[in-house]
């Protein structure tokens, strides 16, 4: 099987290689310079890499351009487990990945309410975003919701493109002097507008890799197809057993990597048994797929699945737990299974699945569902919370 790749449009290949590079940046702890849709320009960091020299770098590239002090950027998931909002940003007001955009600037001078006077230092940028770090929120301090498009939300887009904690210091420049500010201090300059269109479009054109056969224990008929999107991000895997026949509705099942459960046995969930189980089912009917999606964690990535650990380790449920992090309670999108599916051959998908979004998503990117079969495994003494929470809170029907 083959997959005629969509060629990538010239406007996309530019903002991959711009949006690639500031991901770059940022996992290295590097600040970056982001021209904002709303016309406004702002020197980002990660704030989990935010230690004092990295803010005073911020003040002093700031300060070269007149700009203002450094602020912290959360979402409204975080500002909520912070103590500093009571609910979640309005819909018309948050941005396309489901999360309102929050900023804290703390006052530069002292506060009557005992705020430290020296504005963002790196204990309260940790206290405010890193829900590992246990504390109250500071008070005295009133944040800014903005609505979406703006330069802020962008900037934690970046920053979750990244796969590192959803939270970045920044501080504004004026854009006249942007440029000024830039080549003095080497930065690398992003357009939120390419962030955007990198964010909507990275996965739709993925294309085949290579193909090889490779038996498995329960499957020895199996073979390995990888697919990669053009800009060289994450590759997925669809693990393809026996000859299923393309004008037939698959027997198929859309498979998160989980690197505890899957590698590691873990038994804190029920994903490595989800695996092997679909695996070993698809091979007694005769043929089908599984399609190994690179979205560990919910797609928050593996550090932020573990900083959830942590939280679930002190009593909180997975869905919580995500939102204290920062991100939704699921961050999936099942655009790259559609694709994948549909470059195999096959739209129409007998799915193996308790989740029921994996239904709606699949029909809106085009593909078939004519049967949903239940993948259900017994609790082992360790998973029966995180069970419960996925049917009670997720909606899985269990």
């Amino acid at each position: 099987m083959s997959l005629a790749a969509e060629p990538i449009s010239p406007l996309l290949r530019t903002a991959s290689r711009s949006v690639q590079r500031a991901v770059s940046e940022l996992r290295r702890g590097d600040l970056v310079m982001l021209q904002g849709g709303d016309d406004r320009v702002l020197l980002v960091r990660a704030a989990e890499m935010a230690d004092a020299p990295a803010l005073a770098l911020v003040r002093q590239a700031a300060a070269q351009g007149g700009g203002g002090e450094p602020a912290l950027v959360v979402t409204d998931k975080r500002a909520i487990a912070a103590g500093l909002l009571t609910r979640a940003v309005e819909p018309a007001q948050a941005d396309p990945m489901g999360a309102g955009t929050v900023v804290i600037a703390p006052a530069p001078g002292p506060s009557s309410q005992g705020t430290s006077g020296q504005g963002l230092t790196p204990d309260l940028v940790r206290l405010l975003a890193d829900p590992t770090r246990p504390g109250h929120a500071t008070p005295g301090i009133t944040p800014i919701v903005r609505p979406f498009p703006s330069a802020e939300g962008e900037a934690l887009l970046l920053v979750k493109l990244a796969r590192l904690l959803p939270a970045v210091v920044v501080a504004e420049v004026p854009a006249a002097r942007a440029a000024e500010v830039a080549a003095r201090n080497d930065l690398l300059t992003v357009r939120g507008a390419d962030v955007q269109a990198y964010q909507a479009a990275g996965e739709s054109t993925l294309r085949q890799v290579v193909e090889a056969s490779v038996p498995l224990l329960d499957a020895e008929d199996t073979r390995l197809i990888a697919f990669r999107a053009p800009d060289g991000g994450v590759e997925h895997l669809a693990i393809l057993i026996g000859n299923p026949d393309p004008a037939q509705p698959v027997l198929a099942r859309l498979h998160s990597e989980c690197f505890t459960g899957d590698l590691l046995g873990s038994l804190r969930c029920d994903c490595g048994a989800q695996l092997r189980g679909a695996i070993r089912e698809i091979a007694a009917q005769g043929s089908g797929v599984v399609l190994y999606l690179a979205q560990e964690g919910r797609n928050i990535g593996l550090m932020n699945k573990l900083r959830a650990y942590r939280l679930q380790d002190a009593g909180v449920d997975t869905v919580d737990a995500n939102l204290m992090v920062g991100f939704e309670a699921d961050e999936r999108t099942y655009l790259p299974a559609a694709t994948m599916l549909k470059a195999l051959g096959f739209t129409a998908v007998r799915l193996m699945t308790n989740n029921p979004d994996k239904l709606s998503q699949l029909a809106r990117w085009g593909v078939q569902v004519v049967d949903r079969v239940p993948h259900i495994f017994p609790a082992n003494g360790h998973n029966i919370a995180y069970l419960r929470t996925k049917a009670e809170k997720a909606g899985h029907l269990l």
